[in-house]
């Protein structure tokens, strides 16, 4: 028997994804996602812990788009849940480290929720442009200056790099 998550994402990657159907599903998840995380930003210090069974109805969700949510929050969790293994009595817990659920937010391109007012008193503005531009560089790439045959050796010999690390 396949998993809550194998099933979550058969359902929600098996489809052809420009169909309206696809788009639809797609929407009405966005819709539930964002007001989760509403909810989840404006009480920051509430424990939301349960099981995914008893979360989905504390959040009027059905458990396949509590799996989704599980899936896509689980790496911004101070201690992940084994999403892989869940069932629906598994005990969870939403416990959430704020900077990096921002940080995946912002590598995820989610901007309906790393926009999120709620965000305003959990994070300075200062701290979100940080790691919005911490996760935007994080997938740079920077080649340094090749070194050449007569310059200084990176070493710090005094030689020149052709007769030291060059040979």
């Amino acid at each position: 028997m396949a998993t809550l998550l194998e099933q979550w994402r058969e359902a929600a990657y098996a489809q052809d994804q420009n169909t309206k159907e696809a788009k639809r599903f797609w929407k009405d998840y966005f819709a539930k996602e964002k007001e989760i995380y509403r909810q989840l930003l404006a009480q920051p210090d509430t424990p939301v812990k349960g099981s995914v069974k008893a979360l989905a109805a504390q959040f009027d969700i059905d458990v396949m788009t509590m799996t989704g949510f599980l899936d896509g929050i689980n790496d911004s969790l101070k201690k992940e849940n084994n999403v892989e293994k869940m069932t629906e009595k598994t005990m969870v817990s939403l416990d959430y480290d704020p900077e990096k659920l921002y940080w995946h937010m912002v590598e995820a391109k989610a901007d309906w929720l790393y926009e999120l007012p709620e965000w305003d008193a959990l994070l300075s503005e200062e701290k979100r442009r940080e790691l919005y531009m911490d996760q935007k560089h994080s997938g740079t790439v920077r080649k340094e200056a090749k070194v050449g045959r007569n310059d200084p050796c990176p070493c710090g010999s005094g030689l020149k790099y052709k007769k030291c690390c060059g040979k």
